[in-house]
């Protein structure tokens, strides 16, 4: 058969990656359309304490009486935007910054001694500093903070992926013609990182999950009575014993949130292999 005349592979790599969007897509529009089928206000007790599901509603109640299941399609809602807020921040700070780094040198220099001494800060240690200092508190405060930890860690991967374009023959052309740095960044370095910021991004908002999720338990995020799914998680971890769906269902939610759009964001990456083609 003659070369490139076979559809079958790509058709069949374009379903999976369509199919792979699916549990991100699905997940996210529950999450943010939850508030329109609970049955019942976020902070209203409905059955006793600790209710075992069933007793009142399908999922329980957590420690006040309050419905788990009107809570849960609540919570996510804040917890999405908040971790794409972080995602679309930092990728886009990693983005700029890394890509006029490999162009300038000294530059270059500046940003990777300043994201070596921010990297050694300990995340959680961080978190507590950043967002204690921060008038006020709450959710804002770990949003900021998950913002400026996760800018370092996104500057280096992009400039690691950009430096070996920075010396490609069309970059030193541009250069030659008198393009200025912005434009060979945004115009001849940046569409060749397509793979690159889709994976960032899905990193970005896993770890946006994981450090609002954290601050939660540490007592610095999200604070009663907001319907947040790692808050609904420590509230009810005394009454495990008595309804374990309390802790689980909100557990089961942030696990399943982050593994699909990483799965998602996976899937947009292309592969080499993808571009290949077929001979016989």
């Amino acid at each position: 058969m003659t070369a490139g005349t076979r559809k079958g592979p790509p058709a069949r790599t374009g379903t999976r990656r369509r199919a792979a969007l699916v549990p991100a897509l699905v997940l996210s529009a529950l999450a943010l359309a939850g508030p329109l089928f609970a049955a019942h206000p976020l902070d209203a007790p409905v059955v006793a304490p600790y209710a075992a599901a069933g007793d009142g509603g399908p999922l329980g109640g957590d420690q006040l009486g309050r419905d788990v299941l009107s809570r849960l399609l609540h919570g996510g809602t804040v917890l999405i935007g908040s971790a794409a807020l972080v995602a679309v921040l930092v990728t886009l700070a990693g983005v700029v910054v890394g890509c006029f780094a490999v162009l300038h040198p000294l530059l270059g220099r500046a940003v990777e001694r300043t994201a070596d001494v921010a990297i050694l800060l300990p995340p959680v240690l961080g978190i507590m500093l950043i967002a204690l200092a921060w008038p006020g508190g709450g959710r804002w405060a770990v949003t900021g903070a998950a913002v400026v930890l996760g800018i370092p860690y996104a500057v280096r991967i992009v400039a690691a992926a950009a430096a070996p374009l920075a010396g490609a023959g069309y970059v030193e052309a541009a250069l030659a013609r008198g393009e200025s740095l912005r434009h060979v960044a945004l115009r001849e370095i940046l569409p060749n990182l397509r793979s690159t910021v889709a994976a960032l991004f899905g990193l970005r908002f896993v770890e946006g999950v994981y450090v609002i999720s954290m601050a939660a338990f540490l007592q610095i995020g999200p604070r009663p009575p907001a319907a947040d799914w790692a808050l609904m998680i420590r509230e009810n971890a005394p009454g495990i014993l008595l309804n374990p769906w309390a802790v689980i269902a909100p557990s089961l939610a942030v696990a399943a949130l982050a593994v699909s759009v990483n799965l998602a964001c996976a899937s947009l990456t292309p592969r080499s292999a993808d571009k290949a083609v077929t001979t016989s």
